[in-house]
């Protein structure tokens, strides 16, 4: 059941300019297979990359028996300029290092990838589900086809905020595709990010532990910068962010449990267009299957000239389970989005449908 949203909430939704951009529904390109031991749980939340063949490869999460994720790569079959389907080409990460995975869960979730363009780099951001729960790292890849592990990212302490972000679990991490201006103004290499306060999970009784100055408890959207010179140097500079402040948290009634980033941020000519979820009804602790919680998508609008600053977001969802596929499965009523594209002049969203399959949905501007 979706919560009413509070005055405040009521306020920024009147006063906050909305987004002139919609999603309309193309279909669904993959569903589990049943008959697929990999598959027996769902499959999922995919990121995106161009091949150097100019195929587009899709990067799903697929989930195994006992809730064990890897993810994979399957070929986008394009027909008439639409996503029709995707032929399955195996795994490209498995959780296989010790941060991966615990006694008694494991996993590599939730992909995001980014084609950097100042690097001529594909980056992929995933969650690695270990010993301490959803932690974020990154891979790398030139060819699309084979991911070399950077490590658990890392952020830089930050006195201002009176703690560390390291010791809480984050998700939904994705790159800006271009350099942005940072605090100081020049550019940066940048990326969105979603901690959680709540340490109820690890220590019952611990309770929520948000910074100094963050009086909202909500999973929010955060962003962070990395220096482009470090990264020049040595890829691996990429998992070292700082400089991290909230840029948007929950506000209207569609947000009201959470909200994170979805895919890349688009350039448009209004700024930078996020693509995010937001999550009403249901919220459990820890990081249990949140039944009966609905994930709709929405959108931020980001100035292009400073990316903290949020100028317009949508106060109703641009897509909210109405399907089907994406009000029962694994995981009922979400729609995920976590990948963008251009294909022949369109664009096209790929999204997680109630856990279990995957969806496309065409971005217009209105």
């Amino acid at each position: 059941m979706t919560s009413s949203p509070s005055p405040a909430a009521q306020r920024t939704a009147e006063s906050t300019p909305s987004v002139p951009y919609a999603l309309s529904r193309v279909g669904t390109i993959m569903t589990a297979r049943t008959d697929d031991p990999l598959e027996a749980e769902g499959v999922l939340n995919p990121g995106t990359a161009w091949g150097p063949d100019g195929e587009l490869y899709l990067y799903p999460r697929v989930v195994a028996a006992g809730n064990v994720s890897r993810i994979a790569r399957a070929r986008v079959v394009v027909e008439n300029g639409v996503p029709v389907g995707v032929e399955r080409l195996g795994v490209v990460l498995s959780p296989d290092e010790q941060w991966e995975h615990g006694r008694q869960n494991g996993g590599v979730e939730d992909p995001r990838i980014t084609f950097l363009e100042p690097l001529g780099l594909h980056v992929m951001t995933y969650i690695a589900y270990g010993p301490l729960g959803p932690k974020p790292a990154l891979a790398v890849s030139r060819d699309t086809v084979t991911w070399e592990r950077l490590g658990p990212i890392r952020f830089a302490y930050q006195p201002e905020l009176g703690t560390d972000l390291n010791l809480f679990a984050n998700k939904d991490i994705v790159f800006f595709p271009e350099l942005v201006p940072g605090p100081d103004g020049t550019p940066r290499i940048a990326l969105l990010h979603r901690p959680m306060w709540d340490l109820d999970w690890l220590r019952p009784g611990e309770g929520s532990r948000p910074p100094a100055g963050i009086t909202e408890e909500r999973p929010s959207i955060w962003i962070g910068y990395i220096d482009v010179e470090a990264v020049t140097r040595d890829v691996s500079a990429l998992t070292d962010v700082r400089e991290s402040a909230m840029i948007a948290g929950p506000e209207m009634a569609y947000e009201s449990a959470k909200i994170g980033a979805g895919p890349s941020p688009v350039r448009v000519p209004e700024g930078w267009l996020l693509l995010h979820h937001g999550v009403s009804g249901a919220t459990p602790k820890g990081f249990e299957l949140a039944h009966g919680s609905v994930y709709s998508a929405g959108a931020i609008l980001l100035d292009a000239d400073d990316p903290r600053r949020v100028i317009a977001r949508s106060a109703e969802p641009l897509l909210a389970p109405e399907t089907a596929e994406e009000t029962q499965g694994t995981l009922a009523n979400v729609v995920f989005p976590t990948a963008v594209e251009q294909i022949g002049g369109r664009t096209f969203v790929f999204y997680g449908m109630a856990d279990s399959s995957i969806g496309v949905a065409e971005l217009t501007r209105v």
